[in-house]
């Protein structure tokens, strides 16, 4: 079968290729899914994960990608809760071979069923970025209604998707980007609108309750300065550096979690939820849509089966 797989991981993107692989076959509690698309994280030939697995050892020439939607095709031994021909979507395990490909293992247990009006592309493309943004606030931040809620690349893939969950569960929202994203930024129910290259956080009068951080960097150090007493910083980009003074600070790495995927899927099909999906190709050209010569916004979903 057709995946991406990684060859060299000394060259980044450029060590990524579309090649013949073997058919996947199923451990005990997996499922096999005929991914129909995949989302895709930029940087994942930097994770540790994709090149050892859970017992240490190296990986070769590892399929990327880590979050799809399908429909099931083969059953392991042991596996309950899901039939043939259902559509599922959901995250595999970081330390397997992933989601860009023909076909996919996948522990059943990290799969929810997608609803025929929902999608592939859609429902590939909510995994990482929605469960991120329902975990880094419900979970990790804790948010309550009335609390001022700091989104950081509030236009972004997990960005946008902070910002309209963040807004429907009553915050009021601070969207950062860049000037070019505010209309954007203020269409996903952000409040206001802070442009980084030439605002300040200094700016925000009062402070915030949560910031959800994709950023890292000198903007987390800023972003800890202006947590109220009791508030919390979420991070996503790794171990907090700079922590806030009397508050919290979270950093994490999301799971999938079915029964959060089915209220994610829910708010995407009734208009509640709008992902942002910067670029859609299909397996053939995946290799140039994953390694863009210029920045491109947004998450990019590889539709495997047209």
């Amino acid at each position: 079968m057709k995946a991406v797989v990684a060859t060299d991981r000394s060259a980044d993107a450029a060590g990524i290729t579309l090649m013949d692989v073997p058919e996947p076959t199923p451990a005990i509690n997996d499922v096999i899914v005929e991914v129909h698309a995949s989302g895709f994280v930029p940087a994942e030939w930097e994770w540790p994960s994709t090149w050892a697995d859970r017992s240490g050892h190296e990986r070769t020439r590892p399929v990327i990608g880590h979050e799809f939607a399908g429909v099931v095709t083969a059953l392991g031994y042991g596996t309950t809760g899901l039939s043939m021909g259902q559509r599922v979507f959901g995250i595999t395990d970081w330390h397997r071979d992933g989601t860009l490909a023909e076909s996919v293992a996948v522990e059943s247990r990290n799969l929810a069923p997608l609803r025929g009006d929902v999608s592939f592309t859609i429902g590939a493309s909510l995994p990482i970025s929605g469960l991120t943004a329902w975990q880094g606030l419900f979970d990790h931040g804790r948010l309550q209604s009335g609390q001022t809620v700091l989104a950081h690349g509030a236009a972004g893939a997990v960005g946008s998707l902070v910002t309209q969950l963040a807004h429907e569960f009553g915050a009021y929202v601070i969207g950062t980007g860049r000037a070019k994203d505010r209309q954007a930024v203020l269409g996903y129910g952000a409040n206001e609108f802070l442009d980084l290259d030439n605002e300040s956080l200094a700016d925000i009068g009062g402070g915030v309750d949560l910031v959800f951080d994709v950023i890292g960097g000198s903007i987390q150090k800023e972003s800890a300065g202006i947590i109220r007493p009791g508030g919390t910083l979420v991070s996503v980009v790794g171990p907090v550096q700079t922590r806030p003074i009397d508050g919290r600070a979270v950093d994490f790495v999301v799971e999938s979690i079915p029964e959060q995927l089915v209220q994610v899927a829910q708010r995407a099909r009734d208009g509640r939820l709008r992902p942002h999906i910067g670029t859609i190709a299909a397996l053939d050209d995946a290799i140039a849509a994953l390694n863009p010569a210029t920045r491109r916004p947004g998450k990019t979903v590889i539709n495997v089966r047209m």
